[in-house]
């Protein structure tokens, strides 16, 4: 079969840019954002245009405290969706719809820059299906398509920058630009550099590079190409500089997870023994004092023994052997890249879904079939070419990642569909060759039904995805925008704050990672009395909370001051049949209730019948308690009608705060809001609203028993510039003073008692929530 006009670049590329933009223009058709992370990134976004400046100190997040965006990540995760809605604006797209495709710009854009290196590297039948096995796999897809907005797309699509660079310089093969090509080994200096300033965690990119550079003079040295041995020098100088590039930028756009500023860069910097003074991130650091020149020195080494030693099995020899001891010597002398994969300890303690090890299933949903194509690569090594040995340097990295963590399988995506996709063209190559419709029927198995069945998987995949977001917490949301104060503390799950940040523009205790403290609250381990101490006003409660009570327990029973023993049950069960009597069921639990003047409740688990201690139902917006015919166990039943679903528990459970907030709650909490799904409490106690009057701030509060009240300024970069407590005992308002600061934090107590906290921004003496 000829593929050869396909094949061609001029057709092969449009083609992989449409199949690319199609499957991940997919999950625009919903009207919600997938997840939970892009919500604040948008919430900043707005906030950030609407004050016409790139602020640090966030009020609508991190409750009480504030949240300062710099410790988070670079500005420029924020200001390219900016950008690229100035410039879209004009065909009347909204800053939602360009927020919502800037992942999609780069997902693509780092496909085609993929593809390009890869036609100079090899050639357009290994372009093609190498780019063509990206396009599809879901691996790439999940963090490059629309309504998904996260940072590790950018590092990947500077990466492919870096490696279209590195293919300018090796394709150049003419005597003339022997050393005149080495001028391209700029582009991944500055590709590196750039990335630096979009993702906090943009660190792999020069794993990578550096890899690349040892894996180029390495298959040098080995093939007897000794000139390239000068690329790897080159490159790994190339590294050095974007290390410098990238803490250069850093002072500017903000440093990476590992800068000077963060608790980890601090911890990662004792333990590899590093000062952070002129260079100000403990990777860079180590990057520039250790990593660069050790590859610089082997490279070298190289390079002289390349002179002395000519035999090709005595120069393997020698790298396995010299590779062997690095590498022991290397983390020998650095034992804390032990902890690398565990990112130096911090997700022992809490672990989440993107942090632990990639499973069978998880890669077969990352790339299908593609997984199955990967060692076919290694055929390239029957006479290899320094390429194939300086690509090593992308693949080996990203199966250790993929290996470590779930949330890797997008990083290593590119070495994976690179693996794929020559491999599926090496397979082809040594298959026998027919003629005629055998012929015809090999390439068309092989080279067009499985990348489409490779296609048809991803594509399943994708449109499988669904917002976690729905109407029922938007309409919860805004109705607490729109009914509380701008100054208010709101507790729920940390999975929901950053929702909360986006459409209720209120604080919330916890997002972004799991919170124990929120946990043990949800569990009645801490009471109110803490919540006042943290200023929380509303909380919130959701039918989606009971799915995740498992979750919630397990995150409690991380703090290191609580002994969590408790055996806690919890099933939620849909109805599946109202005809006669209302029956519930899931998997082996199963709940029959008739309705009567004494209801008739029995519930089978396992085969095992009984009836609950005490039942609740929820019709049309009330709760009531009905009457039981009888009852023998300790189990307790909450039935919501207007959803159709109900929730079994055990009395551990139904008594802790989570349960009786959504069920029966009582003082100090006040009902305030509920649609049956989601539930809003508001948490009485004394209260300070911040009120702009007259041009100045005002303090008014509310149940007002407090007697001291202090008052806290911050410059916009965090500097602390005023505190002072004053007694306010007995009055109904407090004017603040003259502060020389952007951001105000107050705490008003009841003698030593705090009852209540917040944050504000306050500019041209008008309060104004940012």
């Amino acid at each position: 079969m000829d593929f050869g006009r396909m094949l061609k670049p001029k057709a092969a590329l449009p083609l992989i840019t449409v199949i690319a933009l199609i499957f991940r223009l997919v999950p625009l058709r919903f009207k919600y954002m997938l997840g939970y992370d892009p919500y604040f990134h948008l919430a900043y976004i707005e906030e950030a245009l609407r004050a016409g400046e790139w602020f640090n100190f966030l009020s609508i997040a991190g409750g009480p405290w504030g949240y300062q965006v710099r410790t988070f990540h670079p500005l420029g995760l924020w200001m390219t969706p900016a950008y690229v809605y100035k410039i879209l604006k004009v065909f009347g797209i909204s800053l939602y719809n360009a927020f919502r495709i800037t992942p999609v710009i780069f997902g693509v854009l780092t496909i085609v820059f993929f593809y390009l290196a890869l036609l100079k590297l090899y050639d357009k039948k290994r372009a093609f299906f190498a780019s063509l096995f990206l396009a599809l796999s879901y691996g790439h897809v999940f963090r490059s398509m629309a309504n998904y907005y996260r940072g590790d797309n950018y590092m990947l699509f500077w990466y492919s920058i870096a490696l279209f660079g590195i293919s300018l310089a090796i394709e150049k093969k003419h005597p003339r630009w022997r050393y005149k090509r080495l001028i391209f080994y700029i582009i991944p200096a500055l590709a590196s550099g750039f990335a630096s300033i979009f993702w906090q965690a943009y660190y792999p990119i020069f794993v990578f590079l550096l890899a690349n550079a040892l894996f180029l003079g390495v298959g040098a040295f080995i093939l007897g190409k000794d000139r390239y041995i000068l690329d790897g020098i080159v490159l790994t100088l190339s590294t050095a500089l974007g290390a410098f590039v990238a803490n250069f930028l850093g002072g500017k756009f903000g440093y990476g997870m590992l800068g000077y500023n963060e608790w980890l860069g601090k911890k990662v910097a004792e333990k590899l023994s590093l000062e952070l003074n002129t260079i100000k991130d403990a990777y860079l650091l180590f990057h520039l004092k250790y990593l660069a020149p050790i590859a610089l020195l082997a490279l070298l080494a190289l390079l002289v023994l390349s002179r002395a030693v000519k035999n090709k099995k005595q120069r393997a020899l020698m790298v396995a052997v010299l590779g062997t001891v690095g590498i022991y010597l290397l983390f020998a002398r650095f034992g804390a890249l032990k902890e690398l994969s565990t990112g130096f300890g911090i997700f022992r303690e809490a672990p989440i879904m993107e942090t632990r090890p990639s499973t069978f299933d998880d890669l077969w949903n990352a790339f299908a079939l593609g997984i199955f194509l990967t060692p076919p690569f290694l055929l390239r090594f029957r006479s290899p070419k320094v390429q194939d040995f300086m690509l090593l340097g992308l693949i080996l990295p990203g199966l250790y990642m993929i290996k470590t963590w779930t949330r890797f399988l997008f990083i290593g995506s590119m070495g994976v569909a690179l693996m794929a996709g020559i491999g599926l063209w090496e397979l082809y190559e040594i298959l026998p060759k027919f003629e005629g419709r055998k012929g015809l029927a090999l390439a068309l198995g092989l080279l067009v039904v499985v990348p489409g069945a490779n296609a048809a998987f991803g594509f399943e995949r994708v449109v499988k995805e669904k917002p976690f977001m729905n109407e029922h917490w938007e309409r919860a949301l805004v109705w607490l925008r729109e009914n509380s104060n701008e100054n208010d503390v709101v507790l729920a799950w940390w999975d929901y704050g950053h929702w909360v940040t986006y459409y209720a523009r209120r604080s919330p205790v916890a997002q972004g990672s799991p919170d124990t403290a929120v946990a043990l609250y949800y569990l009645g381990k801490l009471d109110e009395n803490w919540a006042m101490g943290l200023g929380v006003d509303y909380v919130i409660v959701s039918y989606y909370d009971f799915f995740k009570f498992g979750a919630i327990v397990d995150t409690a029973k991380r703090h290191p001051k609580y002994n969590v023993t408790g055996q806690y049950g919890m099933v939620v069960l849909p109805m599946v049949s109202s005809l006669g009597a209302f029956v519930f069921q899931r998997e082996n639990y199963r709940v029959v209730a008739k309705p009567g003047e004494r209801w008739n409740i029995l519930v089978n688990v396992d085969g095992q019948a009984f009836t609950p201690r005490e039942v609740y139902v929820e019709y049309k917006g009330g709760i009531v308690e009905p009457n039981l015919k009888y009852s023998n166990s300790d189990a307790y039943l909450y039935i919501n009608l207007d959803y159709g679903y109900a929730v079994l528990m055990n009395g551990e459970a139904f008594n802790t705060t989570l349960a009786k907030l959504f069920i029966r709650p009582g003082e100090p909490y006040e009902l305030v809001y509920s649609d049956g799904v989601v539930k809003i409490l508001k948490l009485k106690h004394p209260n300070v609203r911040v009120e702009g009057r007259d041009g100045k701030i005002v303090l008014r509060f509310e149940n007002a028993t407090g007697t001291g009240l202090g008052i806290y300024g911050f410059l916009d970069n965090g500097t602390k510039v005023f505190e002072e407590w004053y007694n306010v005992k007995g009055m109904e308002e407090f004017e603040l003073p003259a502060v020389n600061g952007t951001v105000i934090r107050y705490a008003y107590a009841e003698g030593k008692k705090i009852v209540d906290r917040g944050v504000f921004r306050c500019t041209e003496a008008k309060c104004v929530k940012k």
